[in-house]
């Protein structure tokens, strides 16, 4: 692509400190002019066409080949854990500018404000950040429990949110106690470090977690995991092995005005910001390992229902090893010369049965050798199995068959990436029978054992445009094709149904009081 935009010379020196070539950031300019393609979805995904639902009988069986299934494998959990806990407290933030706003120290009436505040207060005896809130707000203000029978809200909330040592708003989800347990107070960190040890254990007992975090709070999460390593290195017979990268600055993209043209701060220096969750790309792509499991920081739930989540993560890691034994078979017959209509129809059959191929359009008028070349560049590729969870109304992209030229495809589609104003695309959208947890178990290494690039199989036309506000002034900004999403396009997909007990997210302080929680 040509170079269309004027930049300074401080201008190519930040993007040479970032990594970024004129080139990607002049693409990027271009996509605020002329809009990501929509995603083409054809049919949502369902049980029988693209969801497999495991019988009982089905799910005992790959549990128990678990084991066997791993003997010989490198694994890592790899958890997305980056994102600050400041939507989790916005209620609460939004009711003390209130209040603030109308210079009181007392909320008169609590149950006319929002509901999450009023649940908040009410129950505030039951979070496990009880403990912390009460000694700091004590320190300050004297007794927590009387000041909010007097209804003192507004001092609660500054002595809360004000507080160096808090740092509630701004501190990792991550790091936020999450549950209770006879006094001890977990975080998410923890609890993944826990489910790590009892579904992502190898033969020799090491666990290795890789947790993506923020730069300027890598040490607090280096110094939460070294303390508890030794507390669970004992308790669950592991060996912890944690390791943290940060989302790269060659990962970040270009902001632009209304008019589409570059951002400029008020120094004049342009505005790059992080490219959402899809710049984790390369974190994955840095990661060696045969079986990757991934999953949510905030996607955690208590001890007591934690069973659910290790039975489908194992029987999830059985199904994607028992699927790369076939794929890995034709490849490597295909490789020893092995040119058979026999094969030729084994891997028919399996794409059709397992992957849940349609095949007509895609074979139609292709010679012998050109459909064993289709089949070697299709099934020679990374292999992710995702669990699925019916649509109870939670939000979160979800299952489609999706058709490119004449290839369709599993994708996981965001509801940024489907054009509602077409009635055909929003009837398909809303005829969606699941959703997506982000609940992955992936192979990201070929029949030769050698690691995918996995930026080779990405869709980088799958972003979208989001609209913030900066100083005042309306900015736009491109979000990269999703981690799960875009990103993965080009990757062999299975998806399966899980229960929603695997799913317990906390998107705002108050899902604490849920009785996954509790």
């Amino acid at each position: 692509m040509s170079i269309t935009t004027k930049f300074r010379p401080e201008d190519l020196e930040l993007m040479k400190e970032k990594g970024i070539s004129q080139e990607v950031v002049e693409k990027q300019l271009n996509y605020f002019r002329t809009g990501f393609e929509f995603a083409n979805i054809i049919r949502p995904a369902t049980i029988g066409d693209g969801i497999i639902k495991l019988q009982d009988s089905e799910i005992e069986a790959f549990v128990n080949e678990y084991n066997t299934a791993i003997q010989d494998k490198d694994i890592v959990k790899f958890v997305p854990a980056s994102g600050a806990a400041t939507r989790m407290f916005k209620a609460l933030l939004e009711f003390k500018n209130d209040l603030e706003a109308k210079d009181s120290f007392a909320e008169p009436d609590l149950e006319k404000s929002k509901g999450l505040v009023a649940d908040f207060f009410n129950n505030i005896i039951h979070f496990p950040l009880y403990t912390e809130i009460y000694s700091e707000v004590a320190q300050k203000l004297g007794n927590l429990d009387v000041l909010v029978a007097n209804k003192e809200y507004k001092k609660i909330l500054e002595a809360t949110f004000s507080s160096n040592r808090l740092h509630l708003a701004n501190r990792p989800k991550g790091l936020i106690g999450f549950h209770k347990y006879n006094g001890e107070v977990r975080t998410p960190v923890q609890e993944h470090m826990i489910e790590g040890a009892n579904y992502a254990k190898d033969k020799n007992g090491k666990v290795n977690i890789h947790f993506t975090v923020s730069p300027e709070h890598l040490n607090q999460f280096q110094e939460l995991t070294d303390v508890y390593k030794e507390v669970y290195n004992k308790r669950y017979e592991a060996d912890y092995e944690i390791s943290f990268s940060t989302q790269k600055a060659s990962t970040d993209t270009i902001a632009a005005t209304a008019k589409n043209e570059p951002f400029r701060k008020e120094d004049g220096e342009l505005l790059f910001r992080p490219g959402g969750h899809g710049a984790l790309l390369e974190n994955l792509n840095d990661i060696d390992a045969d079986i990757i499991f991934i999953k949510n920081i905030d996607n955690v739930t208590t001890d007591r229902l934690k069973e659910d989540t290790f039975k489908y993560k194992k029987a999830l890691a059985s199904i994607l090893v028992d699927t790369q034994k076939k794929i890995f078979s034709f490849l490597e017959r295909h490789e020893a010369g092995e040119s058979s209509e026999k094969l030729t129809s084994e891997v028919i059959e399996f794409c059709m049965k397992r992957l849940g191929w349609s095949l007509g359009e895609e074979l139609s008028g292709l010679s012998k050798e050109e459909i064993e070349k289709y089949f070697f560049e299709k099934l020679n590729r990374p292999i992710r199995v995702c669990g699925m969870v019916k649509n109870e109304g939670e939000p979160g992209g979800g299952p489609f068959w999706l058709k490119d030229g004449d290839h369709r495809s599993l994708q996981i589609v965001e509801s940024a990436q489907i054009n509602f104003s077409n009635p055909v695309r929003r009837e398909i959208a809303n005829a969606a029978t699941h959703f997506n947890p982000v609940d992955l178990v992936c192979g990201v290494k070929n029949y030769k054992g050698e690691k995918f690039d996995l930026m080779e199989y990405r869709n980088e036309n799958a972003g979208f445009i989001t609209h913030k506000s900066r100083d005042g002034q309306e900015i736009q900004a491109i979000e990269l094709p999703g981690l799960w999403n875009g990103s993965m396009a080009y990757w062999t997909t299975l998806f399966v149904e899980v229960p929603v007990s695997t799913f317990t997210p906390v998107k705002t302080v108050n899902d604490l009081l849920r009785p996954e929680h509790r």
